[in-house]
């Protein structure tokens, strides 16, 4: 019997008792925020854990509390070098994590950026898309063989998927406005996607993703904001709620930020949870209310067909950019 956890859980709290030596996980982002504490989290019980970062020296000296907490939980920690927004980084990463050879019993993909000013990366995609779909997409697919069989794959989505569906036929915003929140919205749109998809192709070797919506946090994800249009962000989104009959939304603290990923990493039933959509350390509704800001997921992010034509488009992507 599994124990029942919710929005105010913490990653430790969640992974009480689990005693995770001799397990593997792979964390993308884990130089600040949910990544930091979900990598510490799971390093404090006993896992070793490989975290990537965008700039190693940077990386080092933010990861301290992590490497503190391996050595006090018998865990292990190493950092690697992964820019998501360059495929030359993207590749070479892999091909570091596929020499060494290890297995690992879940990847986490963490990282991400928020409501960027228009960008592109390095080989031309919309810079939230890229990163945050495409990036993880051409990552988790070349080292997928990686993937113990009975392991996991959990994707970081956003309650911003309710925002906006992803746009297959202008990915890149090229006939349209470019909207910071719908690009991101999109992007974590994709996410929850890959995940359904992701789940289908590998369920045959025990295998099985979902996505996470791990709660509304002051990290550095939220760094393209200012404090004006954060503190404008929380009343619109106070309002909304209030106008559907909702209680105010609570911003969580990192730890309990952390928690979903690592109880869906870990802890949940995978055969529950594949294919599916966490939320508060559980597997969310389907509401398909069109406010952005009520809780649960749109149909749209867990739709099958559009998760393989998403699969297909980044393929395509992929392809027209390593030309």
């Amino acid at each position: 019997m599994f124990k029942k956890f919710n929005a105010k859980s913490t990653a430790d709290e969640v992974l009480s008792g689990v005693d995770l030596r001799g397990k593997r996980f792979l964390i993308t982002g884990v130089s600040s925020g949910i990544g930091l504490e979900t990598a510490r989290s799971l390093a404090a019980h006993g896992a070793s854990v490989v975290g990537t970062v965008r700039e190693l020296q940077k990386g080092e000296l933010t990861s301290a509390p992590i490497r503190e907490a391996a050595s006090q939980g018998n865990g292990n920690f190493e950092l690697v070098q992964l820019d998501l927004a360059s495929l030359q980084s993207v590749h070479a990463c892999a091909d570091n994590l596929l020499g060494n050879g290890q297995l690992f019993d879940a990847i986490i993909a963490n990282a991400g950026v928020m409501a960027t000013p228009f960008g592109r990366t390095v080989e031309g995609v919309e810079i939230q898309f890229g990163t945050n779909h495409l990036g993880h997409f051409a990552l988790i697919n070349r080292i997928e063989q990686l993937i113990a069989d009975n392991g996991r794959l959990v994707v970081l989505s956003s309650q911003a998927h309710r925002a906006a569906d992803v746009d297959l036929s202008d990915p890149n915003f090229e006939q349209q406005e470019y909207d910071p929140f719908v690009a991101y919205g999109r992007s974590k749109t994709a996410n929850a996607l890959f995940a359904v998809e992701f789940d289908k192709r590998h369920r045959h070797r025990g295998i099985r993703a979902a996505s996470v919506m791990p709660g509304n946090s002051l990290t550095d994800l939220a760094r393209h904001f200012s404090q004006e249009d954060l503190q404008g962000l929380f009343e619109f989104v106070g309002n909304a709620r209030a106008e559907a009959g909702l209680p105010p939304s609570e911003l969580k603290d990192v730890a309990q930020a952390a928690a979903t990923s690592v109880w869906g990493a870990a802890v949940a039933d995978k055969d529950e949870i594949g294919g599916r959509y966490l939320e508060d350390c559980t597997i969310a509704a389907v509401d398909d209310t069109p406010n952005p800001f009520v809780d649960g997921v749109r149909s749209y992010a867990l739709d099958a067909k559009k998760a393989k034509e998403l699969w297909t488009v980044s393929d395509e992507l992929l392809a027209a950019a390593c030309n």
